[in-house]
């Protein structure tokens, strides 16, 4: 479940935005349906980018450039919220890495550990100075092998851990070597369990430091320090969210896509974006004493929509229209091909009827359901079902 906007990613590559959550339910405002010829197509318009619950990104960047505060966007996005502060660990699951083990470079801090148990942690360069690299791999009886390897060598053994094991280096980065590449973060490795012999490889790591690492990833670090901070405390936020609702029993308590926010680590880290984590130290959104659910998505398209809570309101956006805003308007041809490809039940596409909408804004609003008819049958499509599945940028379109 995809639940914010990578704003950063669709920038560069214009990537989807986040699937949407339940929200409100829509008045109905059935449509008269659009005939589609055999082998022809359906020509939308659309506004925005994202399930528009939350801050707009490019309206967090619309407003700054018209002088609010971060804390004025922030009570714009999430009205009747108030700021607090956190502090703490969050553990991250990695999901670059694809393997039971966990392999990292070797450096001249790097300490090896068992979790719980202060004693048992060895000073690697004494364990084996001329180690290029170590491991953490999982063995049966909830053990671990810490192995290294020497240039030209395989891994051999090094000690065999009772528990779960990972690596630290005294607050230094650690280069983390995944299937085709590596990356450098702050804090601990964790070979974490995920199973009998499963493992992942979860960060451990401060949560300003997790927070340095997202909002890059997110944001455009070239925008307004205004709009940053405003991503700082959202993305805070987040993942204080995430952390206080992550099942107990689960090794981690977020990840770094945008199932739940973006995080790169060290090398997402820039002067501008460290200075708005900064600038934001700590803070974070609540309303009622509760951590806020800060979601958020790349253009609103000048209209949020309501959300199960209260502080995720339908309102205009006036910030979102901004010049640089390329998602607040947008086109899109969908093949009659796309949609039997994606419904294949309907045999061939003769139709498409709009069922209801929200209520807000151009045409009425995004789209909740539509009806596929076909040679075959018919069908009744869930909006974000619709968007996804084609590829479109939001439910906020119209059938041409």
């Amino acid at each position: 479940m995809s639940r914010t906007s990578t704003l950063a990613m669709v920038v560069a590559t214009a990537l989807l935005g986040p699937a949407a959550l339940p929200g409100a339910a829509s008045a109905r405002t059935a449509e008269p349906a659009v005939a589609v010829p055999e082998g022809g197509a359906l020509h939308l318009t659309g506004h925005g980018y994202g399930h528009g619950r939350g801050m707009s990104q490019y309206g967090a960047e619309g407003a700054a450039r018209q002088g609010l505060t971060s804390a004025q966007i922030i009570g714009f996005y999430y009205p009747g919220t108030t700021i607090a502060r956190a502090t703490g660990k969050i553990s991250v699951r990695i999901g670059a890495d694809t393997t039971t083990d966990t392999v990292v470079a070797a450096n001249s801090r790097l300490v090896a550990r068992v979790v719980g148990k202060p004693s048992q942690s060895w000073s690697l360069p004494s364990l084996r100075r001329d180690a290029t690299r170590w491991r953490l791999k999982p063995v049966a009886g909830g053990r671990t092998v810490l192995a290294y390897q020497v240039p030209g060598h395989s891994w051999a053994r090094a000690k065999v851990l009772d528990g779960t094991a990972e690596f630290f280096a005294g607050g230094a980065p650690i280069t983390l070597y995944v299937p085709g590449g590596s990356a450098a973060y702050r804090g601990a490795l964790r070979n974490a369990p995920a199973g009998d012999t499963d493992r992942d490889t979860v960060n451990v790591v401060g949560l300003e430091n997790y927070v340095r690492g997202v909002v890059a990833r997110e944001m455009p670090s070239g925008w307004s320090a205004a709009a940053l901070q405003a991503q700082a405390v959202a993305a805070r936020t987040y993942a204080a969210y995430d952390r206080a609702h992550a099942p107990a029993s689960r090794s981690y308590q977020t990840c770094d896509s945008t199932s739940c926010q973006v995080y790169g680590g060290v090398a997402a880290e820039t002067r501008a974006t460290d200075a708005a984590v900064a600038a934001t130290n700590g803070q974070v959104v609540t309303y009622a004493g509760q951590l806020a659910f800060t979601q958020f998505s790349s253009s609103s398209g000048g209209w949020t929509v309501r959300g199960s809570v209260p502080y995720q309101a339908a309102k205009a956006d006036p910030y979102d229209a901004w010049a640089g805003n390329r998602v607040h308007d947008w086109t899109a041809t969908v093949t009659a091909a796309q949609v039997q490809a994606a419904w294949p039940s309907i045999g061939t596409l003769t139709g498409v009827q709009v069922l209801d909408r929200d209520g807000n804004g151009d045409w009425g609003g995004r789209i909740g359901a539509l009806r596929l008819t076909g040679s075959k049958g018919a069908v009744t499509v869930d909006g974000t079902d619709f968007r996804m599945r084609l590829g479109l940028r939001s439910t906020w379109l119209k059938l041409g």
